[in-house]
């Protein structure tokens, strides 16, 4: 998710100057993206490095390790940006004091530039801070704006989680194609295309998906014999309600 943000950010002309990496253990992927764009990149934090923004893109099971080897380049004006998982506003605020701190939660749809980022700013994140975060990243996708922490668990069951969701529904019709008949490739094809193709026409028209469905449901045809099924008492509402309360359980779990 780093190396996505690096990448949008290059592409929209930030300076790469003012880029730093810190990483003690640079994976191979990581270190041809920096060499690539000529981004520095060090083992541990300069002794006089003063930061403007840090992004704190680790493991959760890594912070109480990375988050003191950072203070050094903390100071009070200093805006941080977690997209660490089930790591909450107070872990920094325990380290750093009370700097600006954004929480975010971002999709891995950021790497094609196609993500959204649920973001929760602390009190102390100025109204010009909330603008450099939104055009930060904005170069990975969409970015909403989030009223209490607790919702960063909610966000998790819906878009943080939710692109698995949308692989296995291309799953299940490639496996329904199967069991109808289709060859395997051509099943896996179709569903992958129409799963793009639906995701496309949502991004690009705006309109509500109920909209769309109802746009294509013809009455007494085939979609609507299908949806027949998916709309039912057993159908697919009431999985997929069931599925994100899962997910929010176990963020609310990994969260403590």
């Amino acid at each position: 998710m780093g190396g996505a943000m690096l990448s949008g950010w290059v592409a929209d002309g930030i300076d790469t100057s003012a880029l730093m990496v810190c990483d003690p253990h640079l994976s191979g992927p990581m270190a041809a993206l920096l060499k690539q764009y000529g981004i520095r990149h060090v083992a541990a934090v300069p002794d006089d490095l003063s930061a403007g923004i840090v992004l704190v893109a680790v493991k959760p099971q890594m912070m109480d390790d990375v988050l003191p080897a950072l203070k050094s380049a903390v100071a009070p004006d200093t805006l941080v940006l977690s997209i660490a998982a089930g790591t909450p506003v107070a872990k920094f605020e325990s380290v750093f004091g009370t700097v600006p701190v954004c929480r975010c939660m971002p999709n891995t749809p950021a790497m094609v530039k196609r993500g959204v980022t649920a973001v929760y700013p602390t009190a102390a994140v100025s109204e010009e801070s909330k603008n450099d975060v939104t055009r930060l990243l904005s170069a990975i996708g969409k970015v909403v704006w989030l009223d209490s922490e607790d919702q960063i668990d909610l966000v998790t069951g819906v878009s943080g989680s939710g692109p698995a969701y949308v692989f296995y529904l291309a799953e299940a019709l490639s496996e329904a194609g199967r069991q109808a008949g289709l060859p395997g490739d051509l099943a896996d094809e179709l569903a992958i295309a129409t799963v793009y193709g639906a995701g496309e026409l949502m991004h690009r028209s705006g309109e509500h998906p109920s909209v769309l469905r109802k746009n294509v449901t013809s009455p007494n045809g085939t979609t609507a014999a299908a949806l027949e099924v998916l709309m039912g008492g057993d159908g697919l509402q009431p999985i997929m309600t069931e599925a994100v309360a899962a997910a929010v359980r176990r963020a609310r779990e990994l969260a403590g």
